[in-house]
């Protein structure tokens, strides 16, 4: 026997349950203010009578908007990448907003994003990117960058405070009683606030009058381990590391061990970033933390504020914190280290 087709519900069949106009549930269903409690109620319980569903497309094409944000991230099997981006769509909902997630691999398919903004197929975009996308952006354009800023353009940026993270981390590896210091990472031509990182670094480590080499390659880089481990080689009397992330971190120390030498005891390592794998896990290695659900939250703030053609802040620098891993002596072994060499 053929099924018949149940016929969908629309907003004029709520409005004729609940004894309004087709314009009045439309109002409640854009949340718009100066709608009586009672009339509130009883579209409400006709919507959830009826299980109607409203078709946020149309009310899309009508509003101009779609109440979804673009997120533009390099990769997802980044750690840190997945857990910022959980933060953001977590954010996004509390403001009724959808997440639209976008994995790129370089500026092809940033510029795809971007054109769907032009569009009208999402409201805004967060984007963490490194690529060269500068042409394809207007002051016009909801558009929040996450550490990265653009001259000559008036583009709203969140990023953790990357000039204290460099001191911190170069800070924390002297008072461990490093001596020889490295910085270790790459970067590329862009202008981006990481960049402070080693900066902020080598310039805490040389004001003491101490050896601080770098190791800070130029991108794109064809065998990036092959020439890390070459520069180690060359420089076997390091004993305290600051990487420009988490996974430079854990690199480097994958070098370190194949060398032959101990982290912490023969060389101390801080990363940048504060990855875990899992929401339960202790941190991989000692770090300076990014505060990722304050950027996120901050990220999302600026965007809608941009949306809604309100107020914002254009240049945000969120506060960083030092997390003790296993990759750093900590005060206790140094101590003990000390007195065994009879430092104390």
């Amino acid at each position: 026997m053929e099924e018949v087709q149940k016929k969908s519900v629309t907003m004029k069949d709520v409005a004729q349950l609940a004894g309004v106009s087709v314009g009045t549930v439309s109002r409640v269903i854009n949340q718009e203010q100066g709608i009586k409690k009672t009339t509130l109620q009883k579209v409400q319980q006709a919507i959830e009578e009826l299980n109607y569903i409203p078709d946020v497309y149309a009310r899309g094409m009508k509003t101009n908007r779609t109440e979804t944000v673009a997120l533009i991230l390099p990769t997802i099997w980044h750690p840190f990448f997945s857990e910022f981006a959980f933060f953001v769509e977590e954010a996004l909902s509390k403001k009724n907003y959808k997440l639209l997630l976008c994995n790129t691999d370089g500026a092809k398919k940033e510029i795809e994003y971007l054109m769907m903004l032009r569009q009208n197929k999402v409201d805004g975009i967060i984007a963490i990117t490194y690529s060269p996308i500068e042409d394809y952006l207007a002051s016009n354009i909801p558009f929040v960058s996450i550490d990265r800023t653009y001259r000559d353009k008036e583009i709203a940026c969140v990023t953790s405070d990357n000039q204290k993270g460099g001191e911190l981390a170069a800070q924390m590896l002297l008072e461990k009683g490093c001596q020889h210091l490295a910085f270790v990472g790459s970067h590329n031509d862009t202008f981006n606030e990481t960049k402070k990182r080693r900066q902020f670094f080598e310039k805490t480590v040389r004001q003491t009058g101490k050896e601080c080499l770098v190791f800070d390659i130029p991108e794109p880089v064809d065998d990036f381990l092959g020439e890390l481990e070459k520069f180690l080689v060359a420089h076997p009397q390091i004993d305290g590391i600051f990487a420009i992330n988490d996974f430079v971190a854990l690199e480097t120390m994958q070098i370190l061990e194949k060398r032959g030498k101990r982290v912490p005891e023969d060389v101390q390592v801080i990363g940048y970033d504060g990855i875990r794998f899992a929401k339960e896990h202790e941190y991989v290695l000692s770090t300076i933390k990014q505060p990722l659900e304050q950027m996120a939250e901050e990220a999302v703030n600026i965007l809608l504020a941009i949306i809604h053609q309100k107020n914002y802040q254009r240049q945000s620098v969120l506060p960083i914190s030092y997390i003790e891993g296993k990759t750093t002596k900590n005060l206790k072994n140094l101590l003990t280290e000390n007195a065994t060499n009879g430092t104390l």
